[in-house]
């Protein structure tokens, strides 16, 4: 089965929203960071410090994502794949961690008959269509 790793830094366009709470005073000091101009704006110093931790950790990630065989960045489903998997008889778990992707000609009975179960910790894209369908095989 043919799939796309792309880089695990997403483009611009290719975000996700995260809301964070903090309290007054870590809010204030994050300003106060933003104003002398170590940041340029709040989310700059957010992105720069959950980096800055994922790179603490990316040892114990690195032996997680083998451990658990998961896909590292973004997996990307077109037709053709899942057509060949079914033609092959393949059934397939999709388990991702980044972004993961099917195609907008999919139907969902295609997906249906390709895809056995979906994990995603990140990001899900597909049509409307196609995740109601797989909806009861999301893990």
């Amino acid at each position: 089965m043919e799939s796309a790793l792309i880089e695990s830094r997403p483009r611009i366009g290719d975000t996700e929203k995260l809301t964070v709470n903090l309290g007054v005073v870590d809010l204030g000091q994050v300003d106060l960071l933003v104003q002398e101009g170590f940041y340029s704006n709040r989310s700059d110093l957010i992105r720069t410090a959950v980096r800055n931790l994922l790179a603490t950790h990316a040892d114990t990630l690195r032996q997680t994502v083998a451990r658990r065989t998961l896909m590292l960045g973004l997996q990307h489903l077109s037709r053709a794949d899942l057509e060949r998997a079914v033609a092959t008889g393949e059934r397939l778990r999709v388990q991702v961690v980044g972004l993961a992707r099917i195609a907008d000609d999919v139907p969902p009975e295609l997906a249906l008959a390709a895809i056995e179960s979906v994990s995603v910790l990140g990001a899900f894209h597909a049509s409307p269509a196609v995740r109601r369908a797989l909806a009861g095989r999301m893990v």
